[in-house]
């Protein structure tokens, strides 16, 4: 997945989501990159998994990338 610049999206990032809440993205399944410990998401093929501050753990797909900004990259 990608932002909407066209940057991907990786574990480890830290993003805003719809300019209100935050996450951290824990899982890339699309390129295969997980944060240490979270191979297990590895089952799902496709998207990302972040870490939220309104949820815990969502699944975002490719329609959802629009709503994601970055904000920091570790």
């Amino acid at each position: 997945m990608k932002y909407k610049d066209g940057t991907d999206i990786a574990p480890g990032d830290i993003l805003s989501i719809d300019g209100v809440y935050r996450g951290k993205v824990i899982a890339s399944m699309d390129t295969g990159r997980y944060l240490p410990g979270e191979e297990s998401w590895s089952y799902l093929l496709h998207s990302i998994m972040v870490d939220t501050d309104f949820a815990g753990l969502v699944y975002y797909t490719h329609d959802a990338c629009d709503e994601l900004e970055l904000l920091r990259r570790p």
